[in-house]
């Protein structure tokens, strides 16, 4: 036993293979904020992103944060005591409009950075307000 647990390692053992078998799909994506930033963070995400606020549940709503959502994506912003923005880890966020989604943030003051490494696809990277790195991406339709 490695240590991973016993499923795990009889599954890595045995070459198995099961994709889709339990049904998963991602709900959301967190990413935290430093306490406080709830103004800063709904300023960027549903002022420049064009996200919905989502109200939380009065538990969760007494931790701080916020939750935004746009069509099929939801991400919850979650303040952090000892916050620090993730630079490298980061969603892969689709969108249908790349283009008009970079000019929209290129012309909030964002810095769009291009990056053509990824064969098939579109995509660029911003930082939030925060520093955490965001990437937004669409199939590349003429390569």
């Amino acid at each position: 036993m490695t240590g991973r647990g016993r499923v795990v390692d009889q599954a890595l053992s045995s070459g198995a293979d099961t994709p889709g078998a339990f049904g998963l799909g991602l709900h959301h994506v967190q990413l935290a904020i430093p306490p406080g930033g709830e103004d800063r963070a709904r300023a960027f995400y549903v002022g420049v992103l064009g996200m919905t606020e989502v109200p939380k549940p009065p538990a969760l709503a007494a931790r701080g944060g916020l939750w935004v959502r746009a069509d099929r994506l939801e991400v919850h912003l979650g303040v952090e005591d000892d916050f620090r923005p993730a630079r490298k880890a980061h969603p892969g966020i689709t969108t249908t409009d790349l283009d008009g989604l970079a000019a929209r943030i290129a012309d909030a003051g964002v810095e769009v950075r291009w990056d053509g490494d990824f064969p098939g696809f579109r995509r660029c990277y911003v930082s939030d307000v925060f520093g955490n790195r965001l990437e937004f991406l669409s199939p590349d339709v003429d390569g």
